[in-house]
């Protein structure tokens, strides 16, 4: 079976106060997106990568591919308004019966255990999701009161999101919704249900300064 990712890098690095682009901020000499593909890339050498790219940010990205020698195959899709539209871009790429990943560019601290955690359950049921626990009391907002509520009941939501390539194209010809936050809420739209799988607290999304100085950290450990 084929085994596909959509790596989604749209990211302009506003929350991060930064002109550069936080998919493309250097760690240990390489851009953070480079990171990620590398962890598909030694997880399996045979996946697909596609990677979704703003139009302007490809010559960028291109050059520095060059400059860092990157080897790992990959083509390269235009992305779009929103994330739907940009995973909409990459599924372009997918013509063959098999699995489809979408992951978020900047998580490049996903475990092969994880991504081989959903693959295998997403050829079970169909759609598999890595999730954590809450480990944060939780509180709802009513009006100007709040309410407690019980974190058992609530994950948080990680990606590599993996999903059936017929069930995952299928969704996509829906028209775009707001509540589409990720691509399974795409799918569950469709009445296909989701399967989690337990996610790695390191798989963080890297949105701001907090979150670089956590990938720093994380760096320095692996290395």
């Amino acid at each position: 079976m084929d085994k596909y990712v959509i790596i989604v890098a749209g990211g302009k690095g506003l929350r991060m106060g930064s002109d550069l682009p936080k998919q493309f901020i250097p760690f240990e000499g390489k851009p953070v997106l480079m990171h990620t593909l590398e962890a598909f890339y030694h997880w399996d050498t045979t996946v697909r990568q596609i990677l979704v790219l703003p139009s302007d940010h490809q010559g960028y990205w291109q050059m520095l591919c060059e400059e860092l020698k990157c080897k790992i195959p990959h083509q390269i899709a235009t992305g779009g308004e929103t994330r739907f539209h940009s995973v909409l871009s990459g599924l372009r790429f997918v013509h063959t019966d098999g699995l489809v990943a979408v992951h978020d560019g900047v998580r490049p601290f996903v475990t092969p255990d994880v991504i081989s955690a959903c693959f295998e359950e997403a050829e079970r049921s169909g759609a598999a999701i890595p999730a954590l626990p809450m480990i944060d009391s939780l509180r709802k907002k009513e009006k100007e009161e709040s309410i407690p509520v019980d974190r058992s009941l609530y994950y948080t939501v990680q990606t590599p999101q993996v999903f059936r390539s017929d069930l995952l194209l299928e969704s996509y010809k829906q028209t775009f919704s707001p509540v589409f936050t990720d691509d399974a809420s795409v799918v569950e739209a469709m009445e296909h249900k989701i399967r989690m799988v337990p996610g790695n607290r390191e798989n963080i999304k890297i949105t701001d300064p907090f979150d670089l100085l956590v990938a720093g950290a994380l760096f320095s450990k692996s290395n």
